[in-house]
């Protein structure tokens, strides 16, 4: 890649991230700062944690984010590094810039309106503000973001139910390859209401227990990011990480600490939402980058 398109990506990313907490300072959200080695991370069947000398380096900074929500904070952003084993790839590093923000007295229906303003902010403050052009394709952002249930995508893109998805373990494999290609291809798509087995941290239903109040929005077939009504009920959540890490055991991985502490403080916690987004992925969008290593600085390649 060319020095110097580099680093117009660079001076771009640079803009979106100073564009990014320009919208939460305007909606009253303050920005923290939280550790990034841990003695305890979220037990996640899918992710294996990168280990620093008995610690972990976070793959999020959920868990000390929502315990400031315990102890009082009510609006909170955070732009920092989060750290993932074995992940590499067009859309993937292992060193990632996520952006989290949470909430209180929220749900991921606020989320959701929340994403689809900010999307537009950044669109704006970069002289684009109706439309996205990614890869040769343009992208409505003036009009309403899509919403499809997780049920309805697989009605409409794939040959089998949610259920047997679910039955015949499936369900990743179909939304990877069979569903995510078709999400956001003419406007960005808020893909929700998940499988309760799917989202760990996120608050069911109150009357579907079974669907858990959880989305994800993409923008040109790319996964930007995942929100949810946060579960508050801190002995349901012990039993989901059991859970997790009961999964991990039986694909031969190593069984992780709980987060007490964490788990203390839920207990005290307030009903609230949050969401990860991936700053990478949106910057790759509005560089028109079909590759990640091209808006970052030194990809692992080049270490």
């Amino acid at each position: 890649m060319r020095c110097s398109k580099l680093l117009d990506n660079l001076k771009k990313r640079s803009l979106v991230i100073e564009l990014t907490r320009d919208f939460f300072r305007s909606m009253d959200f303050f920005e923290v700062e939280t550790p990034i080695r841990c003695p305890s991370i979220i037990p996640e069947a899918h992710i294996d944690p990168v280990t620093s000398q008995g610690a972990y380096l976070q793959a999020s900074p959920e868990l000390f984010m929502k315990r400031l929500l315990a102890r009082g904070a009510d609006k909170i952003f955070q732009i920092c590094k989060c750290f993932r084993q074995g992940e590499r790839g067009q859309r993937h590093l292992p060193e990632l810039t996520l952006l989290e923000w949470y909430a209180v007295d929220q749900s991921y229906e606020d989320l959701m309106v929340q994403c689809q303003d900010l999307l537009r902010h950044i669109a704006k403050g970069l002289g684009t503000p109706e439309r996205l052009i990614y890869q040769g394709v343009s992208l409505d952002l003036a009009n309403a973001f899509e919403r499809i249930t997780v049920s309805e995508a697989f009605e409409r893109f794939c040959d089998l139910s949610l259920n047997q998805a679910m039955d015949t373990g499936r369900f990743d494999e179909i939304i990877s390859f069979d569903i995510e290609p078709h999400l956001g291809t003419s406007r960005p798509c808020f893909l929700y209401d998940y499988p309760i087995s799917m989202a760990s941290l996120s608050a069911a239903h109150s009357e579907k227990p079974d669907i858990a109040q959880r989305f994800e929005i993409y923008v040109a077939g790319i996964e930007l990011a995942n929100g949810f009504t946060e579960l508050t009920d801190h002995e349901l959540q012990r039993k989901r990480f059991e859970k997790e890490n009961e999964l991990r055991i039986t694909q031969g991985k190593a069984k992780l600490p709980l987060p007490e502490k964490f788990l203390s403080d839920l207990a005290v916690m307030p009903p609230a939402a949050g969401i990860a987004l991936g700053i990478d992925r949106l910057v790759m969008l509005f560089c028109d980058a079909p590759d990640i290593e091209e808006i970052v600085a030194f990809p692992p390649e080049l270490l």
